[in-house]
């Protein structure tokens, strides 16, 4: 049985993950930093898994041209088929009175 991954082991995943794109892009940490406006002490916390916020993330992504990460992150929210056959239907229009009865029948 498969387990999950800890947090500390996403934040290397990612580093990892991140510096091999930089490497790919032939940029070292300093060009990324100043790029990506942040600080180089960001990049390499990022690279070696001690985390770093989400502007820091976002920032380096853009530089290294992989903002399609975050629409894979934060899908658009969508109904699932599932709950549309639980959803109960929309009344189209009022129901007919039955025969025999009027509003003045007590």
């Amino acid at each position: 049985m498969k387990t999950a991954k800890t947090v500390e082991e996403w934040e290397s995943d990612l580093g990892e993950q991140m510096r091999a794109m930089r490497l790919r892009a032939n940029l070292d940490q300093i060009s990324l930093a100043e790029r990506a406006g942040i600080g180089l002490t960001a990049v390499k916390n990022v690279e070696s898994g001690k985390g770093a916020t989400l502007k820091t993330l976002i920032k380096m992504l853009r530089v290294l041209d992989r903002a399609d990460w975050l629409s894979s992150l934060a899908p658009p929210v969508s109904i699932s088929p599932l709950q549309m056959l639980k959803a109960k239907p929309v009344r189209r229009r009022a129901s007919r009175r039955r025969a025999g009865k009027s509003s003045g029948d007590a």
